[in-house]
């Protein structure tokens, strides 16, 4: 078999995933051994993931949950990575019955930004402060490699004075590993592909025979593919709400703990959207997730992944997000407009027909970075590791010993003051302003303090940008 065609190997066993969630709940004292296992920074296997997915009691939930707060913080800190989507094109050829963009929905307007259409909207994303962004696109053959660099190398070049994108991820189809190649050398970040479901009957019920995503392997080994390329930086999903939300997450661990197995390193992001109403679309679904259950989720997988990165986006409501931050969400998306073109042609409604799904939080980026600061967090557009070669098994080994508070506040900080200087309204400024200098105080050390210290005043009185550490 040609290894670049090579399809998935199916680790998804559902029959270990449905008795692990069958078992009778156990003692409280196995719970609380699972639980200091992972505040030492330890992988959680699937039986103990099951465990905690299936407490019910309030008291021991409530544990689960200070738990997962404080690895948080061990490991990342106050820290809050921020970026954008950017959709770039919705033709497809599939025909997922959730999606606004499937290819029977005549309601969807199509369309395809072409280069300098990419360039207005990276503009817009500019201006208002974002760095990093994630680039989208349906699956449609002309979405081929070869485009998907094209457009990735149109963004980084759409730069003007302090304005420019950093770290380009991108969203897109399973390709083969030639495809995977062409695409890492045009400079990207994270290649995320979300499996949307792991449960196969469900998966074959949404996505209809006879199109691409109906193949459930090639999917599934679509990041093995990609890190077999030399993509090291991959994100996993899954779509909650088409399946049961435990199985979903063993599935999200399953897939996590077999990148580990067969590459030395986890997925460096996991995504967990809840199903959102979309163009046409037929919202009655059996598996929709409560927002209890969707705090029980994050908590779960902050503990079973401690280093992984865990993105809420702006599909939820804003009290939701600002509610997963605390125990364990890493990153959320900010100033999110999803429409074909939306940065610069949509205003406060959204319009269903031209977006992928519907959005619970269309905030501005300056509101959500003051809601951040309020609330103490250390926003961050920080894209150092990813540009000095800190990436995939080389993050692991500056993550796993506690180096990424040790880089990655500072670099933080510097990322902030930035965004402070050149973009924030007054008032997100005083707010932010007051958190620097806090967090510069807590720094315990003086070398790396002075050295912090030195560079900020070169952002605030110079022409100075782009400092890490």
């Amino acid at each position: 078999m040609n290894i670049n065609a090579r399809p998935g190997i199916d680790f998804i066993d559902e029959g270990l995933f449905e008795a692990l969630l069958k078992k009778p709940a156990p003692e409280s004292s196995r719970i609380r051994e699972i639980l200091a296992k992972s505040l030492d920074r330890q992988w959680l296997d699937l039986d103990e993931t099951a465990i905690l997915l299936a407490v019910r009691d309030p008291d021991l939930k409530q544990e689960i949950y200070d738990t997962a707060r404080e690895l948080k913080d061990r490991v990342y800190g106050k820290r809050i990575v921020l970026f954008a989507p950017l959709y770039i094109g919705n033709e497809c050829i599939n025909d997922c019955s959730y999606c606004g963009f499937r290819s029977s929905n005549k309601e969807a307007v199509r369309r395809t930004l072409d280069d300098s259409e990419i360039g207005k909207q990276v503009k817009a994303l500019e201006s208002v402060g974002h760095k990093r962004l994630i680039l989208v696109y349906g699956e449609h053959p002309r979405y081929d490699a070869d485009f998907i660099a094209r457009t990735v190398r149109t963004v980084y070049e759409t730069r003007g004075g302090h304005d420019e994108i950093r770290r380009v991820n991108i969203n897109a189809a399973p390709l083969d590993e030639e495809g995977y190649r062409i695409v890492h050398e045009a400079g990207i970040g994270t290649y995320q592909i979300f499996q949307e479901t792991y449960h196969h009957e469900t998966y074959g019920r949404v996505h209809p025979r006879g199109t691409r995503k109906s193949d459930y392997l090639w999917r599934l080994g679509g990041l093995d593919r990609a890190m077999a390329a030399g993509c090291d930086d991959v994100g996993i999903g899954a779509l909650f709400g088409l399946y049961d939300w435990r199985f979903e997450a063993l599935g999200l661990v399953a897939h996590a703990l077999h990148l580990q197995a067969a590459f030395g390193v986890g997925p460096h992001t996991i995504s967990f959207p809840r199903l959102q109403p979309a163009s046409n679309m037929d919202f009655q679904q059996a598996h929709l997730v409560s927002d209890d259950d969707f705090y029980h989720l994050v908590a779960v997988l902050r503990l079973a992944v401690p280093y992984t990165g865990l993105i809420c986006t702006a599909r939820e409501r804003a009290e939701v997000r600002r509610n997963v931050l605390g125990f364990g969400v890493s990153q959320i998306d900010a100033g999110s407009r999803i429409e074909i073109g939306g940065y610069t042609e949509s205003n406060e409604v959204q319009e269903m027909d031209r977006e992928q799904f519907a959005l619970g939080d269309i905030r501005p980026l300056d509101i959500v970075m003051r809601e951040l600061l309020e609330d103490g967090y250390l926003p961050s557009f920080c894209t150092a590791c990813y540009r000095l070669g800190r990436t995939g098994e080389h993050f692991m080994e500056f993550s796993i010993p506690g180096f990424i508070k040790r880089f990655c506040t500072p670099n933080a900080l510097t990322t902030l003051t930035e965004y402070l200087t050149d973009y924030a309204s007054e008032r997100t400024h005083a707010v932010g302003k007051k958190l620097v200098d806090d967090e510069i105080a807590r720094l315990d050390d003086n070398a790396t303090r002075r050295k912090l210290i030195q560079r900020i005043e070169q952002i605030q009185t110079s022409d100075a940008r782009d400092f890490y550490f």
